[in-house]
Parts: structure tokens; C-alpha cells; sequence
């Protein structure tokens, strides 16, 4: 549920702001509580293909809503929340080319037509996720878990993608079966996936299956250590879990390592999600108070010391030159904005096109000594994954310099820019995982057994009519020994000479093809990355204007409110210092409430 204690307290505070005809305080407010209402935690379960992604999110919330079989894989997100009746809804963006998202109901019963590799292959349904609705407790607290595309695993586009989506998360559960130690693919997902989300859990599944989890757990607690990946790891059976809900059956519950895992997501996440948003309500609260005191503050001491009325108005004037200032330098922090993000294109445009001008380089260096024969399976699939880790690296890196810039711009505000500085990335990236094409690779031309003999022939006979000829000169047949052993040899170098052709034409069209495909991804990721960072510069630009405008609104009214004091008769002046008490009392009670909410520390995201 959301944090309620919270919501009431904004919803005074909104009060407060219609009673003093501060609308633009109002908004801020609105604003805050949109967040505490639709406030939840969001889960991203990642992890590579076939490690029971799916089958974990049905044990946590008991219900059959993710499909798995031994042939069946992911591929669309599937989002599961609270709803007070089981439904499904598929979302895909609409052919508008505004970026709309159209949205129609499903039968919950036909859900693997719609995310799975077997209905939906390759996504041809064009889906951008697909939402899915049940009654269950654990999510009536706020939690909504995404079952991410398994297809290709963390080293194919799919990977890109959920690393793109990754700071939109509240945190991840990483899975990873028990057959196997993590892979370096694996840990380096891990690596990239800590720089980017602030809550990461690793889960081990199958421990059922495989007697040796307990060895393999303990070898991946020394890797996560080893990387430097501050995770905990939590060896779980799904099928354990299912079967002893069914049974009623504690004990085989225990056993099956969720009671461990539900505490994790209850205790460290879902509560540390409330304390987060509890706490920005009450900063938000307090900024408002703050305002309003602000204003009935100058007032008040104007009439209370009407000696020190011209001191107060001095001092008021000063506050309104230091705005004013800030306003000026608005021209600062937006040209600091600017072209923060400009540089920033270019450096992330730049840094794309090099991590994929070094993999054209290997891949030129790989397609040399490649068999043709292999080419297209075994390259193809090495150069996706190469192409798919550069990508998540990039994501990466984007993602970081975005906040190094949001803290670049909020220094021109001093300590209370960087106090209300907005939550970024708020927006999930539109990196999918079909915004690439995949490498097209032309067929391979090879020679039979039927081209080998025509070549062998054509060139034997040349031989054998060449070598004859010269022959006769000395006295022989046309037919010897030497000319059929020369139209052999010229015959067998014939055929070897054309295979080695059609390698290298082999070779020169899938260098070309290479060379288009990497156009396209830095066409495509590039675009994506600009677009993220343009949202950022348009948020960062309209959150600090409104904050300076609503300081010089405050600082203006306050300043007029002490010369109207100076001005004001015995008789009113008194009752004004009564009504100017009273709403100060109001207002200090209010920024009690909104202290009541704040922790006494809590960890920044």
C-alpha cells in the first residue's frame, strides 16, 4: 500500500497552498503526491536464458503467470502487479510515429501467445511489454516484478535492453541456475548492473536439480567478491516452493530458501522504497512550509517592531537582488546545461563508433581466418554478443555521465540546488531489443560434388591438350603419361583456385555486410542516446526555472507584505500580529508532521 501518513500530510499542505494563493507551491505538491500514489517497487529479474526467470517470479507470487517449459523462452517483458482481478493487457507502440502506446485486453490463459518464442517468435506481434494483473498479497504492498526476454541471454540485444531499463528499477534479482558458476559474461552484467541500480540480489535457482548447489553457491560468493560486487547471494528450489504451498507443507517451504528471499524483497526493498518515498514528501512538505512562513515571517516582524520595519524591508530588498541573481543565472546553468549535453553527445556518439570500429577490426581479422563453412552460424553469433556487450557499456557510461551533469548544473544553485535536484532518468530508455537489425549474412556459395568435376575437367583438358601438344613435337600421342598427369594437376589447381575465389568474395561480402550492420547500431543507439539526454536537459531546464521562480514569488510577496506593514494602523496592526500568529502556529504544525515523516537517516539512491 502507499505510505497514507504521507499522503495526508501533502494533501494539507495542499490545503495550505489553495488558502494562501500559492498555485505554483501547489504544483510541486501535486506533483509529490502523484509519486507517493503510484509509488511502488519496481523488480527486474535479469539473468541469462533457461535459468528459471520465469518459474521464480510464479513461486514468489504463487500463480502460474509466467510461462515456462524446457522449450519455451521469454521474449517480451512481462510486468506482474496487484490488481483486484486477473487480467491481461498487451501494450505495443503505436504506428502513429508519436511514440503512443495502444493497449488491449488477453486471456490470461493464452499469455504464452503473446511472450513467449513459441507464440510470439522474435516478438513478430510487435510488443512492447505485456502487463499482467493478479490478487496477491506480497504485491498488494507495492511490489511489480518484470520477467525480462531470456532469448540470447545477457550477451545478445536483449542484455542491452534490460541494462537499458536497469535505472528505472528499484532493484534486481539476478538468477543464475545451480548447474554452473557464474560465467564472465555473467559478472560483468553484475559489474555494469551495481554502477546503475542501487539494490542488486542474486539468486541461485535449482538447487533442487543439482547436489552440488552448495559448492557452486559458495564459488559464486568468492567471484561476486573477487569483481567487487556487493551482492547477496540466495540459493532457492521454485519447484520446492510450489509444491509446499500446494501441501501447506512449512518445513519443504523452509527448505526451498524463499522464506529467505520474500524477506529480502519485504525487509531491504519494499521497506527501504517507503522510507525513500516518505522521505521526499516530507523535504517537499518542508520546502513548501518554508515559503510560507517565509512570507508571514517578514510580515510579522514588521509589525511586531515597527523600529525594525525598515531594517526588515532592507533585508528583504537584499534577499530579492541575491533572486534576481539566481534568475540571471539562469543564463549560466542553461548554457552550463547546454552544453554539457552537447558534449556529451559527441563524447557517447564517439566513444558508440570507436567500440565499433574495434569490433569491425576483429571482426575483419576473425572473417580472414574463418571457415566459410562456419562463417555463418558460429561468426554471426560471436559478433552479436561483441556487439550486444559494446551497446551495454555504452548504456552504461550514458547513464553515468547524465548524473555527472545533473550535479554539474545543480552547483550553480548552491547547496539547495543539489538538495532539490530531480530524480533523473524517470523515463524508461526506448532501447529495444529489436531496434537493431541482425547481421545479414549472404549465403554461402560452395562448390559439389558436380561443379568440382566440371572445373576439374575444363581444366585437365587444357592441361592435358597443352602438355600433348608439346609432346607431339617430341615424337609422342597426345595422350601420354606426362599430359595426363599435367591435366591432373592443372585440373586439381583449377578447382582449388576457384574454391579459394569464392572464400574470398565470401570473406569481402560479409566484411560488407559487418560494416552495415555496425552502421546501423551506431545509427540507432546513437539516436536513442541523444533522445534520453535531450529529456534530461528538458527536465533539469524546466525543474531549476520553476525553483527560481517560485524563490522570487516568495521574496517578492515577503517584501511587499513588510512595507504594507509599515503602513498598517495600531488597531489593525495588532489584529494582523493575532491572525499572523495563529497561521504561523499552522504552518509550524504542518512542518512537525512532515518532520514526523523523515527517517533519521536514510541511504541516498
Amino acid at each position: 500500500m502507499p505510505p497514507s501518513a504521507a499522503i495526508d500530510v501533502v494533501d494539507i499542505a495542499l490545503k495550505a497552498t489553495t488558502a494562501y494563493d500559492r498555485p505554483d507551491l501547489g504544483i510541486r505538491l501535486q506533483q509529490a503526491r502523484s509519486r507517493l500514489v503510484a509509488d511502488g517497487v519496481r523488480v527486474l529479474v535479469v539473468g541469462e536464458f533457461k535459468q528459471g526467470k520465469s518459474q521464480l517470479i510464479n513461486a514468489v507470487v504463487n500463480a502460474p503467470v509466467c510461462p515456462v517449459d524446457d522449450d519455451i523462452a521469454t521474449t517480451v517483458p512481462t510486468i506482474v502487479r496487484h490488481a483486484q482481478e486477473p487480467g491481461v493487457t498487451l501494450v505495443r507502440e503505436s504506428d502513429d510515429g508519436e511514440g503512443h502506446a495502444e493497449r488491449r485486453q488477453a486471456s490470461i490463459d493464452r499469455i504464452a501467445d503473446h511472450v513467449s518464442d513459441w507464440g510470439n517468435p522474435s516478438n513478430r506481434q510487435r510488443l512492447s511489454y505485456v502487463e499482467v494483473g493478479i490478487p496477491r498479497s506480497i504485491l498488494a504492498t507495492g511490489l511489480t516484478l518484470v520477467d525480462t526476454p531470456g532469448v540470447g541471454g545477457l550477451g545478445s540485444m536483449h542484455g542491452a535492453a534490460t541494462m537499458a531499463v536497469l535505472p528505472t528499477a528499484d532493484a534486481v534479482l539476478f538468477v543464475s541456475d545451480a548447474a554452473g558458476e557464474y560465467t564472465a559474461t555473467e559478472l560483468e552484467f553484475l559489474e555494469q548492473a551495481m554502477r546503475v541500480c542501487p539494490t542488486v540480489v542474486c539468486v541461485l535457482t535449482k538447487s533442487d536439480l543439482y547436489p552440488e548447489w552448495r559448492r557452486i553457491a559458495e564459488l559464486d560468493r568468492r567471484h561476486l567478491a573477487a569483481a567487487g560486487v556487493e551482492a547477496e547471494l540466495v540459493p532457492v528450489s521454485s519447484t520446492l516452493r510450489l509444491h509446499a504451498v500446494r501441501t501447506d507443507d512449512h518445513t519443504l517451504n523452509g527448505e526451498s530458501g524463499f522464506p529467505k528471499l520474500l524477506d529480502l524483497l519485504r525487509g531491504r526493498i519494499l521497506a527501504r522504497s517507503e522510507q525513500l518515498a516518505r522521505h521526499a514528501a516530507a523535504h517537499d512538505v518542508l520546502a513548501v512550509t518554508e515559503q510560507l512562513s517565509t512570507t508571514m515571517g517578514a510580515e510579522l516582524a514588521a509589525l511586531q517592531d515597527p523600529a525594525r520595519a525598515q531594517a526588515v524591508v532592507a533585508e528583504l530588498a537584499r534577499a530579492q537582488q541575491r533572486v534576481d541573481q539566481l534568475r540571471q543565472q539562469s543564463a549560466r546553468w542553461q548554457q552550463t546545461l547546454s552544453d554539457g549535453v552537447a558534449d556529451l553527445i559527441a563524447d557517447i556518439d564517439y566513444d558508440l563508433r570507436d567500440r565499433m570500429r574495434q569490433i569491425g577490426r576483429e571482426a575483419e581479422r576473425e572473417l580472414e581466418q574463418a571457415d566459410h563453412t562456419v562463417m555463418d552460424d558460429q561468426f554471426a553469433a560471436w559478433l552479436h554478443q561483441r556487439v550486444s556487450a559494446a551497446v551495454s557499456a555504452n548504456v552504461v557510461w550514458t547513464i553515468e555521465r547524465a548524473r555527472w551533469l545533473a550535479g554539474q548544473v545543480a552547483d550553480h544553485f548552491g547547496e539547495d540546488g543539489s538538495r532539490v535536484l530531480p530524480d533523473l532518468l524517470v523515463n524508461e530508455p526506448v532501447l529495444r531489443a529489436d531496434s537493431v537489425p541482425s547481421l545479414d549474412l549472404a549465403s554461402a556459395e560452395s562448390l559439389n560434388l558436380g561443379n568440382k568435376l566440371i572445373l576439374g575437367m575444363r581444366g585437365g583438358y587444357g592441361g592435358t591438350l597443352m602438355v600433348g601438344m608439346m609432346g607431339t613435337l617430341a615424337g609422342l600421342s597426345m595422350l601420354n603419361p606426362v599430359s595426363l598427369v599435367a591435366g591432373l594437376l592443372l585440373g586439381g589447381k583449377t578447382v582449388r583456385d576457384e574454391r579459394r575465389r569464392l572464400l574470398q568474395r565470401r570473406q569481402l561480402e560479409a566484411k560488407n555486410s559487418v560494416r552495415r550492420h555496425l552502421d546501423d547500431v551506431v545509427f540507432q543507439i546513437g539516436k536513442e542516446s541523444r533522445d534520453m539526454l535531450r529529456g534530461i536537459q528538458r527536465a533539469l531546464r524546466d525543474h531549476f526555472t520553476s525553483h527560481a521562480e517560485q524563490l522570487q514569488r516568495s521574496v517578492t510577496e515577503s517584501l511587499a507584505a513588510a512595507q504594507n506593514a509599515v503602513r498598517t494602523g495600531g488597531g489593525d496592526r495588532a489584529r494582523r500580529v493575532l491572525d499572523l500568529k495563529a497561521e504561523l502556529d499552522r504552518i509550524a504544525g504542518l512542518e512537525r508532521l512532515a518532520r514526523d515523516l523523515m527517517p533519521e537517516s536514510v541511504v541516498g539512491r
